[in-house]
């Protein structure tokens, strides 16, 4: 029985990374530690009640006595750090948070990780630590000349796209946590020969979203006949990769990627926002058979600050080393994604209540 430590894990990537491993495999128990933040959801892991390979702790990556109590107890094999503050409008807002959780508190599980495995020799064994990442810390891409409608590139050769290998340059307080996060992360390995990797992923979409993020958000607004809120022109691109997609990628690179190295995780899925947000309206309306879901919704606001244009991965090294490919193209995981938001309305009804209908208002109010 291998153990898995996962923080973050009620979250939206990091609850269906804990049930795609308890759902595919007998040979793993899971040590679940989130901070139960905004947006954490205990709701997300509902179906793993009762299990006993599921244990759940509520604790703060920061909390130093709480990690090492952690380590110790469960003698973790392998640590997956999805524990973060990942929405760039609330790093705009109020950058502090961003550094205190994705930087200092990256640093404690290091420091944590780091004396609970240590062998005294400068060994730490068969354990190892996965750094869950952004393609937002490379920066920006420009836009190709050429574009198909949905706003991927007409010639996809003559495209440019973030390799691991591309200088980290993050426009916004978000992924600039991010990537000081991913500078301890490798400068652990470097200096101690700490067992760390990284992965580098970009936006995910699939079941368990907060609906702060665009996705998301459209449906809910959607399905309630509200604005639906597009900054600026709408035309920034996106990689897009469906949450299950992630997890495989993420249990593959953590048992068998090479230490110290990264790993970009992409979905080859580039398309536009307002490309987004017309397959959603378009979708929802088919699948409701609500008319009164249209294009009329759309509204455009001021654009978000420091807004970067375009992000594509290249996700060569991970499909050369480990086998792992996007199974799912756009059309067919927003079709999904969909289909789960009506089907679970209970959830919805639960995360779209109190803070964040406060959170929504402030951030769009006025714009």
């Amino acid at each position: 029985m291998k153990t898995f430590l996962v923080t973050g894990g009620a979250g939206f990537i990091g609850s269906n990374f804990v049930l795609h491993l308890l759902g595919t495999r007998d040979d793993v128990r899971v040590v679940n530690v989130d901070a139960l933040t905004y947006a954490g959801n205990l709701e997300n892991l509902a179906s793993l009640e009762g299990n006993p390979n599921h244990i759940f702790l509520h604790a703060d990556i920061r909390d130093r006595d709480a990690m090492a109590q952690a380590l110790t107890q469960y003698q973790p094999d392998v640590v997956v750090n999805f524990a973060a503050e990942s929405h760039v409008d609330r790093s705009i807002e109020n950058p502090g948070v961003f550094a205190d959780t994705n930087v200092m508190g990256t640093v404690n599980l290091l420091t944590c990780c780091r004396a609970a495995w240590d062998d005294g020799k400068g060994g730490f064994g068969d354990h190892r630590y996965l750094q869950v990442s952004t393609d937002e810390v490379y920066g920006a891409l420009q836009i190709p000349e050429a574009v198909n409608p949905d706003g991927s590139p007409a010639d996809p050769a003559g495209a440019t796209y973030f390799h691991e290998t591309t200088p980290l340059s993050p426009h916004s307080p978000y992924s600039a946590s991010k990537a000081s996060a991913d500078f301890f992360v490798r400068a652990w390995h470097d200096t101690y020969g700490f067992p760390s990797v990284i992965t580098r992923c970009s936006n995910n979409y699939g079941p368990y979203q907060f609906p702060e993020k665009l996705i998301p958000l459209m449906i809910h607004n959607a399905l309630l006949h509200r604005e639906l809120p597009v900054y600026g022109d709408g035309l920034n691109v996106r990689d897009w990769l469906y949450v299950e997609d992630h997890c495989r990628a993420i249990e593959l690179v953590a048992e068998h990627g090479r230490l110290g190295e990264v790993y970009n995780v992409g979905g080859h899925n580039e398309r536009s926002n307002m490309y987004i947000v017309r397959t959603i309206i378009s979708e929802v309306r088919q699948a409701t058979g609500d008319a009164a879901i249209t294009e009329n919704l759309i509204r455009h606001v001021t654009d978000r600050k420091g807004h970067d244009r375009r992000y594509g991965i290249a996700p060569n090294k991970i499909r050369e080393e480990l086998g792992w490919e996007p199974q799912t193209r756009f059309e067919v995981g927003i079709k999904k994604t969909i289909r789960w938001y009506l089907d679970n309305p209970e959830w919805v009804e639960h995360v779209t209540s109190g803070a964040y209908q406060q959170y929504y208002e402030r951030m769009y109010a006025g714009r």
